[in-house]
């Protein structure tokens, strides 16, 4: 879980950045005022408001994983993955040595 959630991080700290990056600033319509090139690309509007939205949202899942690792950091599950799973007890070999010196097994499963 953690792995993902620093992976998703990660991700969208790369596209947060890319997408502030590719945005105008304030300043940038004065330009198109005194004949600019318009951006008909996007509508007489522009990109902002789709890119407006993108950051939001990238913005929102930023705090989320950011949270979410500083409280997985904080409160380490620990122990193991193995709790409550039952042992077996292990099988007890006997092996008798003869006068001959032959050696024949003798094997001992424990009841249940």
């Amino acid at each position: 879980m953690e792995t993902f959630l620093l992976t998703l991080h990660v991700f969208v700290s790369i596209t947060l950045i890319l997408i502030v990056l590719i945005q105008t600033g304030k300043g940038a319509e004065m330009g198109a005022a005194f004949g600019g090139a318009a951006q008909t690309v996007f509508g007489g509007t522009g990109p902002a408001p789709l890119l407006g939205k993108i950051t939001t949202f990238s913005a929102v899942i930023f705090m989320v994983t950011s949270l979410s690792l500083a409280y997985l950091s904080a409160n380490p599950t620990g122990g193991s993955i193995m709790k409550g799973v039952k042992t077996v007890s292990p099988i007890e070999v006997t092996v008798p040595v003869e006068a001959s010196g032959n050696v024949q097994p003798n094997v001992v499963v424990p009841k249940e």
